[in-house]
Protein backbone atom coordinates (compact mmCIF):
# COMPACT_ATOMS: atom_id res chain seq x y z
CA UNK A 1 0.00 0.00 0.00
CA UNK A 2 2.83 2.34 1.39
CA UNK A 3 4.83 1.33 -2.08
CA UNK A 4 1.48 2.34 -4.54
CA UNK A 5 1.32 5.78 -2.63
CA UNK A 6 4.58 6.11 -2.78
CA UNK A 7 4.78 6.25 -6.75
CA UNK A 8 1.53 7.83 -6.83
CA UNK A 9 3.21 10.95 -5.09
CA UNK A 10 6.30 10.73 -7.31
CA UNK A 11 4.07 10.69 -10.48
CA UNK A 12 2.31 13.94 -9.28
CA UNK A 13 5.23 15.48 -8.79
CA UNK A 14 7.20 15.03 -12.07
CA UNK A 15 3.63 16.06 -13.51
CA UNK A 16 3.51 18.97 -11.08
CA UNK A 17 7.17 20.02 -12.64
CA UNK A 18 6.18 19.15 -16.28
CA UNK A 19 3.26 21.73 -15.82
CA UNK A 20 5.19 24.67 -14.53
CA UNK A 21 7.75 24.04 -17.50
CA UNK A 22 5.46 23.60 -20.01
CA UNK A 23 3.51 26.89 -18.44
CA UNK A 24 7.01 28.95 -18.70
CA UNK A 25 8.30 27.50 -21.74
CA UNK A 26 8.68 31.29 -22.29
CA UNK A 27 10.66 31.85 -19.07
CA UNK A 28 10.27 35.12 -18.06
CA UNK A 29 12.29 34.52 -14.90
CA UNK A 30 15.01 31.31 -14.93
CA UNK A 31 14.59 31.08 -11.32
CA UNK A 32 10.79 28.85 -11.84
CA UNK A 33 12.30 27.23 -14.71
CA UNK A 34 14.87 26.15 -12.30
CA UNK A 35 12.15 25.07 -10.10
CA UNK A 36 10.94 23.03 -12.50
CA UNK A 37 13.24 20.85 -12.86
CA UNK A 38 14.37 20.25 -9.52
CA UNK A 39 11.03 19.45 -8.97
CA UNK A 40 10.90 16.25 -11.89
CA UNK A 41 14.61 15.21 -10.70
CA UNK A 42 12.58 15.14 -6.85
CA UNK A 43 10.20 12.99 -8.59
CA UNK A 44 12.13 10.87 -10.71
CA UNK A 45 14.88 9.94 -7.85
CA UNK A 46 11.27 9.25 -5.35
CA UNK A 47 10.54 6.45 -8.18
CA UNK A 48 14.02 5.02 -8.32
CA UNK A 49 14.12 4.38 -4.33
Amino acid sequence: MFCLLKKTLGVCLIGLGLGMLLVLLLPITGWLFIIGLIVICVGFMWLAC
